[in-house]
């Protein structure tokens, strides 16, 4: 089973290292995103939801697809007030839940993060401007940058009605405000249920900061958080270490 993770986590990166590689120099001339990114070079946010969601107590949950879910748990793993950001997958069967299944884009997974948080800290209403704004490209469904696939594709699970209403309010408050050069095609599907990602990619963007597709990729989101999200930046990101 070691050998067999082991094989299939060396596939993964290398494939992702080897793409990135042909894609740096574009990458890098063309900026973060093929949207806002001026407005990432003026260091402009997008506003916050006009609504959001009273949680009481000390913590609440979260999920969200954007793409690779290397950047989006780095992204999340340095915003104050997470206490834990585990990527894994989300949309199919429990059986299905493995990397190698859930690349083949057939089995209705997402690369997913489920973001842990102090609602009194920061609020589900926070974490969807970060969302939108830097850990990915809201106008990009089933694709982010390289990665192509469904397993890719930008959704918010909602755990609750209250999320859902809140995340498509959002929405609606975004396109209307004509922030981004299309529409958001963001989608929002019902929780059933989150599977962790095998060990090999979990804090991957800290452990890797060197790999290509992650400088390329996920470093500038994490810079942009910190640009535009100065007071929400946390300098040490929260790990999840061993699951």
């Amino acid at each position: 089973m070691r050998n067999a993770q082991a094989t299939v986590a060396t596939s993964s990166i290398v494939w992702r290292a080897t793409l990135a590689s042909f894609l740096i120099l574009p990458a890098l001339a063309f900026g973060l995103f093929g949207h806002p990114a001026a407005a990432q070079e003026a260091a402009v946010v997008i506003p916050a939801p006009t609504a959001d969601i009273a949680d009481t107590g000390t913590t609440a949950t979260a999920v969200f697809a954007g793409g690779c879910f290397w950047g989006v748990q780095g992204v999340f793993q340095h915003v104050v007030g997470v206490t834990n950001a585990v990527s894994g997958y989300s949309g199919g069967a429990a059986d299905t839940a493995t990397y190698d299944q859930t690349s083949s884009g057939t089995t209705g997974h997402a690369e997913t993060v489920q973001v842990t948080y102090d609602p009194s800290v920061v609020s589900y209403g926070d974490l969807l401007q970060i969302y939108f704004s830097v850990a990915h490209n809201p106008t990009q469904l089933n694709y982010q940058g390289p990665d192509h696939g469904t397993q890719y594709r930008s959704t918010i699970f909602a755990l609750n009605d209250d999320q859902a209403k809140t995340a498509k309010a959002y929405i609606a408050q975004l396109d209307d405000a004509h922030l981004f050069e299309g529409p958001i095609v963001t989608t929002i599907e019902p929780f059933k249920a989150f599977y962790p990602a095998e060990q090999y990619h979990q804090d991957f963007l800290t452990l890797n900061p060197t790999w290509p597709y992650i400088v390329i990729n996920d470093l500038p989101k994490v810079a942009a958080l910190k640009a535009l999200f100065p007071k929400q930046y946390r300098e040490d990101p929260v790990l999840v270490g061993t699951l």
